[in-house]
């Protein structure tokens, strides 16, 4: 199969897509080198070859409230973007996940006759099911990161394709704590908790200081306990820092000297460590292949939880390890449940029960072998054969 030279288009609306469409950047560098790579990018996608119109960070916006705020901004973004890829000098657009923005920005794409898929499924297995239809006039093609998805598009006759989730290959099976607590600085004995407020400075504003009392709660019992947290993106650093300095302030009773900022990392320190307090996202997956104990708690503003309540349709879970289990794997603390508290004891509960753990690593491996896959071969070839099908038709 031969190609002409093409330009793909990829937009990534926040960090989690960037990190899961670099692979496939760099695998249609290798199949089609004649191609180039354009869009929304972060900065992985970027080093993998993507040239950027606009960076992720400028769609990183999450909540109703929030977007609210923003839209007038968002929106003439998505004009841009669609104008700029219904000129014709595009092959295909391919949508990262982020579907608030970018089934919309496909559909109006699509409509001028650009071949368009959608990578990462929005959780029409969770709520908003009367989401297919707006997914039905959007994509072309989806590209199904969990197995069980493939049912629920065959039965709504949507072309998809399972290309396994990216993570499930860059992490590996059996992680080596050792070596991560080496490249961090800790030593094997230490006991280290990692702790994940979120790639966005609303997650943060909202659970970090939930999680840095927790640290201080779980000192009370464990006083060996060192945390450390991965700053997701530069711009978050001062945050997170503030919040840091004023845990330093409460002297002996804070937490604050026994935990580090590290900038990135984010798998370094989910390698290195024996816990996870974690905010809801792609990190709890991220946290369950490397096969650690977690707990996942997440607030978010009163007015955007009233709204998702109304919407309604949830399952039991929003953590993906309990979702993908179909049971309660790890605990789950939302909204007026996620104290400091609370968080602490159930992080506690965990890393003091060796069977559990045991039991939770069997479940995770079983979870880790069935999202294997090749994903970047097998999104850029199903990328490559929506180009060819829509000049053939």
């Amino acid at each position: 199969m031969t190609h002409a030279v093409d330009r793909i288009a990829f937009v990534a609306g926040e960090a989690s897509g960037d990190l899961i469409a670099a692979p496939v950047v760099a695998a249609l560098g290798s199949m089609v080198p004649a191609h180039a790579s354009v869009g929304v990018a972060g900065d992985r996608m970027i080093a993998a070859g993507c040239e950027p119109w606009h960076h992720v960070r400028e769609l990183s916006v999450r909540g109703y409230v929030e977007v609210l705020r923003e839209l007038p901004r968002l929106l003439g973004l998505r004009r841009e973007l669609s104008r700029r890829l219904g000129a014709g000098d595009c092959a295909a657009l391919v949508g990262v996940d982020a579907p608030d923005f970018n089934l919309a920005l496909e559909t109006a794409v699509r409509r001028r006759g650009v071949p368009t898929l959608h990578y990462v499924s929005p959780s029409i297995w969770a709520w908003r099911g009367g989401r297919i239809e707006r997914i039905r006039r959007a994509a072309d093609r989806v590209l199904l990161v969990f197995p069980f998805e493939q049912a629920i598009y065959a039965r709504a006759g949507i072309a998809a394709t399972y290309v396994g989730h990216p993570l499930a290959s860059a992490i590996p099976m059996h992680p080596d704590r050792a070596g991560a607590r080496a490249r961090l600085g800790y030593a094997d004995a230490d006991r280290l908790v990692c702790l994940m407020p979120g790639s966005r400075r609303a997650e943060i504003v909202a659970i970090g200081p939930v999680f840095f009392e927790s640290a201080r709660r779980l000192l009370a019992s464990l006083p060996a306990l060192r945390f450390v947290v991965p700053v997701a993106d530069p711009s978050l650093r001062p945050l997170l820092e503030r919040l840091l300095a004023q845990e330093r302030s409460l002297g002996g009773g804070g937490a604050g000297d026994r935990i580090a900022l590290v900038d990135g990392r984010s798998h370094d320190c989910l390698e290195a460590c024996d816990g996870v307090l974690v905010a809801s996202g792609t990190a709890t997956l991220e946290a369950a292949l490397f096969k650690r104990p977690m707990v996942i708690a997440y607030r978010m503003p009163a007015a955007s939880a009233w709204i998702m309540r109304r919407i309604g349709g949830y399952l039991p879970w929003v953590g993906l390890p309990n979702i993908l289990a179909g049971a309660a794997l790890v605990p789950e603390l939302l909204q007026e449940q996620a104290t400091g508290a609370a968080v602490a004891e159930a992080l506690l509960r965990v890393l003091e029960d060796a069977g559990a753990q045991r039991r939770l690593d069997e479940r995770y491996e079983a979870m880790h072998e069935s999202l294997r896959r090749d994903t970047p071969a097998l999104a850029g070839g199903a990328i490559l054969q929506t180009i060819d099908q829509a000049r053939v038709h």
